[in-house]
C-alpha cells in the first residue's frame, strides 16, 4: 500500500471550516488521505458549536484543537501533498513556505462562527458549512490522483473550490 496523501486545511481562526474538513478527510478518506487543520491567527479552542456537531454526527472530537499552521512549517512535520484554504481571509495571507511544495487550492465557504441569530439559526450556518466541505471533499476523494497529470489535477482542485452550492446560494439571491 502506499503512504496517504497528507492534506492541510487552512482557515484564519482553526476553529470551526478548517477542523470540520479535518474531521470529514479522516472519515472518508481513511487509509488514502491523512487530514491536519491549522490556521493564521488560532483562535485557541475549537468553537463550541463545531463540537456539537461533528459528536452529533459521531465524530470523535477528543483531539481537535486550534493550532497554528507555524506547526506544519516546522521541521519534522508531515510533508503535505495538498494545502486548502477554506476561508478567505487565509486565501489572501501570506502563507509559510511548505515543505515538498504541496498543490494548493482556495476551496472558500461562509464562516459559521460569524453566525447571529437564535441558537437553531446559528446550528443552521455550522450544518451549511459543514454539508458545502462534504461535498468538495467528496469529490477530491473520488478523483484518479495517481492517474492525473499535475495541470491537470491542479485544475481540478480549483473546480472543487468553485462549486456553486446551490442551495446556499440560492437562498441568498431571492
Amino acid at each position: 500500500m502506499t503512504e496517504p496523501y497528507n492534506v492541510l486545511f487552512l482557515c484564519t481562526g482553526n476553529s470551526a471550516r478548517s477542523v470540520m474538513a479535518e474531521a470529514i478527510l479522516n472519515k472518508v478518506g481513511a487509509g488514502k488521505f491523512r487530514a491536519y487543520s491549522a490556521g493564521s491567527q488560532p483562535k485557541g479552542q475549537v468553537h463550541p458549536e463545531t463540537i456539537r456537531l461533528l459528536q452529533n454526527l459521531g465524530y470523535d472530537t477528543s483531539s481537535f484543537r486550534s493550532k497554528s499552521w507555524h506547526e506544519f512549517a516546522k521541521p519534522g512535520a508531515p510533508s503535505l501533498d495538498f494545502v486548502f484554504t477554506v476561508c478567505d481571509n487565509a486565501a489572501g495571507e501570506t502563507c509559510p513556505v511548505w515543505p515538498g511544495q504541496p498543490m494548493t487550492a482556495h476551496w472558500g465557504i461562509p464562516d459559521p462562527a460569524e453566525a447571529t441569530g437564535n441558537p437553531a439559526e446559528i446550528a443552521l450556518a455550522f450544518k451549511d458549512a459543514y454539508r458545502m466541505l462534504d461535498r468538495r471533499i467528496g469529490i477530491f476523494v473520488s478523483l484518479p490522483l495517481r492517474s492525473l497529470d499535475q495541470m491537470s489535477l491542479q485544475n481540478k482542485l480549483r473546480e472543487i473550490g468553485r462549486l456553486a452550492d446551490a442551495t446556499a446560494k440560492a437562498a441568498e439571491s431571492t
